[in-house]
C-alpha cells in the first residue's frame, strides 16, 4: 500500500466530523487554552495560499496543547457584516445576504479541506441576527455609560444623572458650562440629553469625516490609503456629517498601561503607543491682531472671545521655548481660518484648502513635502509682544490638541524646514546648540533671548514656564493624546442597525426586549438623501413602532407624543469593526439566548491565550477590541480587561508574479531575454499558465480573445516570462488556490510546506516547486511503516506489508527520538514551525539510515507529527494500535488526537562515552569509544588490549603512555 493521501485525508476528515472529534466542552475541571485566529471576512475570491498561513500555525499549536492535556478552544467564524461584503454584492449585482452565505460555504469547504480542528458548533457570523442582537446590546451598555475620570472607569449614566440632580456638575466636565442641581432640574429634556451626550461612551455628534462618494459611506482613518478608499481605490474627501462615535479617548491611558501586561511584539506595542500619542505640555492663548479685512465674529467661532479681543489657543509639549516662536500653524479645516484670513490671502488660502480636503490624515501625517499658506493674520506673543504670522499647513491636524501649534524652528526639524522653505526668520534661543543648518530638539541647552527664562536649562525651564502661563491666566497645564474618538457609523445597508430612535431631536435607546432590531429584507439599497444611509429610503422600517425603556417612554409621553407614531429609527448602521470587537467572547458561549456570554463561562476561558493575525489591524481592530473589553470589565460583565494575552503577527506570503512583454503597437510578445530590443509593455499573466518561467503559449492564447492570434518571439524555442515578488492578489494574477495543491499533494503536505517556507512572523514569496520536497518527506515517513511487496506472495502482488515491530529500541534509536521530542516541543512552544519541520525531516532520515521500524520509536514520532500532519499521523497511528495494542489503546476506538504527548528523557541523549583518537608515536592509528568517567588506568588497560594497538606494539612494552582526558591517547614505543 503506497501513501494514498487523497483517500486517507477524506477518510479521516469524514471520521472526525462524524465523531465530533473537535467539539469543545466547557469542562471547568481541565486547564484551558484559548487559541484564536483573527476574524476573516468571507470574500468572493475565496482563499489563496497566503491566507491559511496563520490558520495553520494556530491549528498546530491548538492540536499540540490538546495533546499536552489542555481543554483547547479553537473556534472559527466570519466577519460577514460591513463594507467588503456589501461592496462585493454590489459589484456582482446580488444581495449581500446571498453572496455572504455563498462565500461562507466556500470558505468553510476550503478550511475543512486543509484539516483544521475548528469546533464548527461554536461558529459565529456577525451578520446573523442571533449574533448582532448582542452587538446591539453591548452598544446600549456603552450608550448608557460614561467614563468617571476620578474612578478611571466606566459607570452607568444613571450615576451621573443622580449626581447632577443632587450637586450639579463637577469640575470634570465636557464641552458645557458648569451648572447647579437646581439649574439641571430646570433644563428641559432636550438640553439635559444634549449634556448627557457629552459624556456617553457611545455618543452622537457632528464632525469632519472621511467621505467616499463612490462607496456612499464614511470610512475610518485606517480604511483610507493615499487619499483613496482601501476598498476599491475610490477618492475620499472630508465632509461634515452627523455621526456616532466611541469615546475611546477616555481609555487612552489605560490602553497604554495595558500594553505592559500583554505579550505583544515591541513593534506592535510601538504602533499602538504612537497611535495613542500621549504627550504632556501646556495650552497657551495667543491674542490675535485684528486687521480690517478679517470677517466678523460668528457664533461658531472657535476663537476665545470672538474676534474682538480674540485669542488663539495652541498646544505645545515645549512651553520652555515660548520665546522662540517664529510662526503659528493651524489645521486647515478649522473654521477660524475663514475668520482670520486677509483679503489679499483669501484666494491662496481657499486653493490650499481644496487641496487638503482630498488628503487623508494618514497621508498628511506621513507627508515629507512641505506645503502651507500664510493666512495674512498675526498673533501676539503673550510674553514679549512680538507679532507672529499665522499659517495653515496640512501637517497640523484639527483633532490633535487644539488644532494649532506654535512653531519653534531652532528646536523642531519640521518647523525648521517649513521656515527655510517659506523664508521665515528664525530666532535662536539655544545659542551654540543651534548651527543654523538644522534644528536641535535638545532639552539640555541654556536658554538665551528668552526673557525671564534666560540662563535656565531647558528641561528645568518647562515647569517655570507653565507656572508663569497659569499665573498670567493665558493657559494651563495639559496632557494630550493624538488618538481621536472612533467614528462608529456608516451610511450603508449591510451592517448592524443602531437600537436608537430619534424623537424631537433626542436619541432614545430602544428596550432590550426589542433586540435584535433586524435589517429589512430589501432588493435595492441605494444611498439615502443628504448623506444618509439606505435605510432612510425604507419608510415602513424607519417609522416602525418599537418599545423604548420605561424611563424613556415616560419622557416621550410627557411631551405629548404618541409612542407608536413618534420619531424615526437611526438610519446609519454600525461599522465592520462593531461585531469583530467582541466576537472572541461569543465563541465562549455561542448558544446562550439570555446573555452575550455567561459570566462563569467567561471566567473559565478568560483571556485569549494566543491570538494570531496580521499587523494591519494594529491601530484598528486591536484598539477597539481592547477598549470594548475594558468597558465590559468596568461594567461588571466580564472579569478581565485585556482580551488577548499573547499576540503573534504572521507575515505575508507574497506572490511571485509573472510578466509577458507586449511589443508596443502589435499583438506580439517578446521573451524576457530579448525584451530590451523592442519597445514593450509589461503585462501580468496568470501564474497558473506558467511552468517556472516557461509560458504555456496555447493556454495563454485561450486566456483572452485578444490574445488568440498573438505572435511570440522566443528564446531557444521557449517563451520565458519575467518575474517580480509582489503582494499575492487576484489583480496580479499571482494567486494559487490551496484546493489545487491539496488535490495534487495532500493537505498534510500543504500544511507542512507553508510552515517550512520560513518563520511565521516573516513575509516570504511563494514557490510551488518547493512543495515536492515536503511531499517526498511524507512518503519517506510512510516507508518506515510499510514495505511494498513486489513479488507474488500470499499478501498479493504490488501490495504492502506493515513492517512495524515490537522490538526493543537501540540506544542510537532512542537518542534520535528523544532529540526529536526535545526539539519539536521547544520549536512548537516558540512558534518556530519551520525549524520543527526540518527537525522531522532529519529524524526520518536518521531513522531510515538506522533501518528503524520499531513501535517504541515510531509511535512517539507520530504523536509529535500529529499537529503538523494530522491525517497521515492518524492513519498510521490507527494501524499501529491495531497491530500492536498497548494499555492505553486496548478496547474501544483510539485516536491520535488524544494520545499522551511523548516525554523527553535526557538520559537517552546524554553522552556517556567519547571517541578518542589513538596514536602510536604521534601518528593516528585507530579510534576507540571510551566511557567519559574512565580513569587513566582504565583507559590504559583498554587501549593496550586493542587489536590494532597490539599489532603496532608487537609484544613490546610501551615506553610512555600519554592520556589527555576528553582529548587523545598517545602510545610511545
Amino acid at each position: 500500500m503506497e501513501y494514498n493521501f487523497s483517500d486517507i485525508e477524506s477518510k479521516w476528515r469524514a471520521h472526525w466530523k462524524q465523531t465530533k472529534a473537535y467539539k469543545t466542552p466547557n469542562d471547568f475541571n481541565k486547564p484551558k487554552c484559548y487559541v484564536l485566529d483573527m476574524f476573516p471576512y468571507p470574500s468572493g475570491a475565496g482563499l489563496h495560499v497566503g491566507h491559511p498561513l496563520g490558520y495553520i500555525a494556530s491549528d498546530i499549536y491548538s492540536r499540540y496543547k490538546r495533546l499536552k492535556g489542555f481543554n483547547v478552544l479553537h473556534p472559527m467564524g466570519f466577519d460577514s457584516f460591513g463594507l467588503p461584503a456589501e461592496q462585493y454584492a454590489l459589484d456582482t449585482g446580488q444581495h449581500p445576504a446571498v453572496t455572504t452565505k455563498k462565500n461562507i460555504e466556500t470558505f468553510k469547504a476550503q478550511l475543512d479541506n486543509i484539516g483544521f480542528c475548528y469546533d464548527w458548533e461554536r461558529e459565529v457570523q456577525t451578520s446573523d441576527p442571533n449574533y448582532y442582537k448582542w452587538t446591539q446590546w453591548i452598544f446600549l451598555q456603552l450608550f448608557n455609560s460614561y467614563f468617571d475620570k476620578k474612578g478611571n472607569k466606566a459607570k452607568p449614566i444613571g450615576n451621573l444623572i443622580q449626581q447632577f440632580n443632587t450637586v450639579g456638575s463637577l469640575p470634570v466636565t465636557m464641552n458645557h458650562a458648569p451648572f447647579t442641581a437646581t439649574e439641571w432640574k430646570s433644563f428641559d429634556e432636550k438640553k439635559q440629553q444634549d449634556i448627557l451626550m457629552n459624556y456617553r461612551l457611545a455618543f452622537c455628534g457632528y464632525g469632519e469625516v472621511n467621505w467616499c462618494e463612490a462607496l456612499g459611506t464614511v470610512l475610518a482613518n485606517d480604511e483610507v490609503v493615499n487619499g483613496v478608499s482601501e476598498r476599491g481605490g475610490h477618492p475620499v474627501v472630508k465632509k461634515k456629517l452627523r455621526q456616532w462615535y466611541l469615546r475611546i479617548t477616555e481609555y487612552a491611558d489605560r490602553l497604554l498601561q495595558g500594553l505592559d501586561t500583554v505579550d505583544f511584539s515591541d513593534a506592535m506595542k510601538e504602533m499602538q503607543s504612537n497611535w495613542i500619542g500621549k504627550s504632556s505640555g501646556a495650552e497657551i492663548d495667543f491674542a490675535i491682531k485684528k486687521h480690517s479685512s478679517q470677517s466678523k465674529s460668528s457664533e461658531n467661532s472657535p476663537l476665545e472671545g470672538g474676534l474682538e479681543g480674540a485669542s488663539l489657543r495652541v498646544y505645545t509639549t515645549r512651553p520652555d521655548t515660548i520665546f522662540g516662536v517664529d510662526f503659528i500653524v493651524i489645521a486647515p479645516e478649522l473654521e477660524v481660518v475663514h475668520q482670520i484670513k486677509s483679503a489679499e490671502q483669501t484666494a491662496a488660502v481657499d486653493e490650499y484648502l481644496a487641496y487638503v480636503k482630498s488628503r487623508s490624515e494618514r497621508e498628511r501625517m506621513a507627508e515629507k513635502k512641505i506645503s502651507g499658506v500664510f493666512t495674512g493674520a498675526y498673533a501676539i506673543n503673550p510674553f514679549d509682544g512680538r507679532e507672529i504670522p499665522i499659517w495653515i499647513s496640512e501637517y497640523v491636524l484639527a483633532g490633535y490638541g487644539t488644532g494649532a501649534i506654535m512653531a519653534v524652528p531652532c528646536g523642531d526639524e519640521r518647523d525648521f524646514k517649513f521656515a527655510q522653505h517659506f523664508q521665515i526668520p528664525i530666532t535662536n534661543i539655544i545659542g551654540a546648540h543651534f548651527n543654523g543648518q538644522e534644528a536641535n530638539a535638545t532639552k539640555e541647552a541654556t536658554l538665551e533671548n528668552s526673557g525671564f527664562l534666560n540662563g535656565l536649562v531647558m528641561k528645568e525651564a518647562m515647569e517655570v514656564a507653565i507656572k508663569a502661563i497659569e499665573e498670567k491666566g493665558i493657559g494651563t497645564r495639559k496632557v494630550n493624546f493624538k488618538m481621536r474618538d472612533a467614528a462608529f457609523s456608516r451610511q450603508r445597508y449591510w451592517g448592524e442597525p443602531f437600537p436608537i430612535k430619534w424623537i424631537n431631536g433626542i436619541a432614545y435607546p430602544i428596550d432590550e426586549s426589542e433586540l435584535p432590531l433586524t435589517l429589512p429584507d430589501v432588493e435595492k439599497y441605494t444611498p439615502g438623501p443628504d448623506g444618509q444611509g439606505p435605510l432612510a429610503n425604507i419608510e415602513n422600517w424607519v417609522k416602525q413602532p418599537v418599545k423604548l425603556s420605561k424611563e424613556s417612554e415616560a419622557k416621550v409621553l410627557s411631551s405629548g407624543k404618541d409612542l407608536g407614531e413618534a420619531g424615526t429609527l437611526e438610519t446609519n448602521t454600525m461599522p465592520g469593526y462593531a461585531g469583530s470587537s467582541w466576537y472572541f467572547l461569543r465563541y465562549m458561549d455561542p448558544q446562550n439566548e439570555n446573555n452575550f456570554c455567561d459570566r462563569k463561562v467567561s471566567d473559565y476561558w478568560n483571556q485569549v491565550d494566543l491570538y494570531i493575525g496580521g499587523t494591519e489591524h494594529a491601530v484598528g481592530h486591536l484598539l477597539y477590541s481592547r477598549m470594548w473589553t475594558k468597558a465590559l470589565y468596568d461594567l461588571g460583565h466580564i472579569g478581565f480587561d485585556e482580551p488577548f494575552k499573547r499576540l503573534v503577527n504572521q507575515g505575508m506570503i507574497q506572490g511571485s508574479s509573472r510578466f509577458v512583454y507586449r511589443v508596443q503597437g502589435e499583438n506580439k510578445f517578446v521573451s524576457f531575454g530579448l525584451k530590451n530590443k523592442y519597445a514593450h509593455d509589461a503585462i501580468h499573466v496568470d501564474v497558473n499558465m506558467v511552468d517556472g518561467y516557461d509560458l504555456n503559449i496555447e493556454t495563454f492564447r485561450n486566456w483572452r480573445e485578444e490574445y488568440a492570434n498573438a505572435d511570440f518571439i522566443l528564446e531557444d524555442g521557449k517563451y520565458i516570462c519575467g518575474s517580480e515578488v509582489e503582494k499575492m492578489s487576484k489583480r496580479y494574477y499571482n494567486t494559487v488556490n490551496p484546493d489545487d495543491l491539496c488535490f495534487k499533494y495532500g493537505a498534510d503536505t500543504f500544511r507542512m510546506y507553508e510552515m517550512f517556507l520560513g518563520p511565521v512572523e516573516m513575509s516570504k514569496p511563494w514557490d510551488t516547486k518547493g512543495i515536492e520536497g515536503v511531499h517526498r518527506f511524507l512518503k519517506k515517513l510512510w516507508r518506515l511503516f510499510y514495505k511494498e511487496i513486489k513479488a507474488p506472495t500470499s499478501v498479493g502482488v504490488g501490495e504492502a506489508a506493515f513492517i512495524v515491530t515490537a522490538e526493543e529500541a537501540t540506544p542510537a534509536e532512542l537518542k534520535v527520538i528523544h532529540q526529536t521530542i526535545k526539539k519539536i516541543e521547544s520549536d512548537t512552544e516558540r512558534f518556530s514551525f519551520n525549524t520543527a519541520v526540518s527537525g522531522f525531516m532529519i529524524a526520518v532520515n536518521e531513522l531510515t539510515d538506522l533501518k528503524c521500524h520499531k513501535k517504541a520509536i515510531l509511535e512517539p514520532l507520530l504523536i509529535l507529527l500529529a499537529p503538523y500532519a494530522p491525517h497521515i499521523a492518524e492513519e498510521l497511528y490507527a494501524q499501529l494500535c491495531k497491530v500492536h495494542p498497548t494499555s492505553h489503546t486496548e478496547g474501544g476506538e483510539v485516536s491520535i488526537l488524544d494520545a499522551p504527548y511523548p516525554i523527553f528523557e535526557a538520559k537517552y541523549v546524554t553522552e556517556t562515552s567519547k571517541e578518542y583518537p589513538i596514536s602510536i608515536n604521534g601518528k593516528l592509528r585507530t579510534t576507540m569509544h571510551i566511557a567519559l568517567d574512565a580513569t587513566e588506568a582504565d583507559v590504559k588497560a583498554l587501549v593496550l588490549e586493542n587489536e590494532i594497538v597490539k599489532k603496532w606494539l608487537a609484544d613490546k612494552e610501551p615506553k610512555k603512555f600519554i592520556f589527555v582526558k576528553n582529548k587523545m591517547v598517545n602510545v610511545v614505543i
